[in-house]
């Protein structure tokens, strides 16, 4: 915005390549392969230790499904055009929004991290992105739409947060890179597919409805979701976690 495309892409580049000689510097401990030969089996395996563990089944399927139906940051450009006419520059004020929202929340979490009630803190995390998707929608205030949408971003990051721990401790060693891939296709499929449902919706209902529609949908997956795994709903610690001194 000030100073042109040059300097955006570059400082984008520039971190991406910090990232990576962060990453390639961290030095871990070789860890030996099974003897088994690869196969559909072993291919497999992940997928199905996902289903069988209800905890991580319902943490991964929560958050594909709420965001499957809460994808209202891919109709902002027309949000911004046909709602809150603010323009190309008010559009990336917008667009930039969750991931403040989202950055706030990780620098909070990286202080005080959740410890207690991990379960109903996801859910919460869920609840909050789902109402604020909905404020987002009825809304007609590029001010409050973007209190809505700086929420939602922060919202979605508690969510993310806990799943990602979950999933991590949840898992053994010996298969927690494919259990990571398969949480890796969920969370692309949601928002891929979360984009194509909100367009759909938009065509057939209209701007408005779609985004609301979205935002109360995600609100009852997550009330549906507590019943349907009360042990994911009522854990208190991450797995592992040693409990309080007395």
């Amino acid at each position: 915005y000030l100073a042109g495309p040059d300097i955006v892409y570059g400082t984008v580049a520039a971190l991406l390549g910090a990232a990576f000689f962060l990453v390639y510097g961290v030095k871990v401990a070789q860890q030996a392969r099974p003897d088994a030969p690869d196969s559909w089996h072993t291919l497999l395996e992940g997928l199905r230790f996902v289903y069988r563990r209800k905890i991580i089944f319902g943490a991964v399927s929560l958050d594909l499904f709420a965001v499957l139906f809460g994808g209202a940051t891919a109709l902002l450009p027309a949000y911004a055009s046909d709602v809150l006419d603010i323009g190309p520059d008010g559009l990336g004020i917008l667009r930039a929004a969750p991931g403040v929202g989202a950055a706030l929340v990780a620098i909070v979490f990286a202080w005080r991290p959740v410890t207690r009630r991990v379960g109903r803190a996801m859910f919460a995390g869920v609840a909050v992105f789902g109402l604020a998707t909905t404020v987002f929608g009825v809304s007609e205030s590029f001010w409050l739409s973007l209190a809505a949408l700086v929420i939602l971003g922060g919202a979605d990051m508690v969510s993310v947060y806990i799943r990602h721990m979950l999933v991590q401790l949840e898992t053994p060693d010996a298969i927690r890179g494919r259990v990571s891939a398969v949480n890796a296709v969920f969370i692309g499929a949601s928002n891929e597919l979360g984009e194509f449902e909100s367009g759909l919706t938009a065509a057939w209902w209209g701007l408005k409805p779609a985004v609301v529609v979205g935002g109360l949908a995600s609100i009852a997956i997550a009330g549906l979701w507590m019943r349907g795994f009360p042990a994911l709903r009522d854990m208190d610690r991450f797995p592992g976690t040693p409990p309080p001194p007395a």
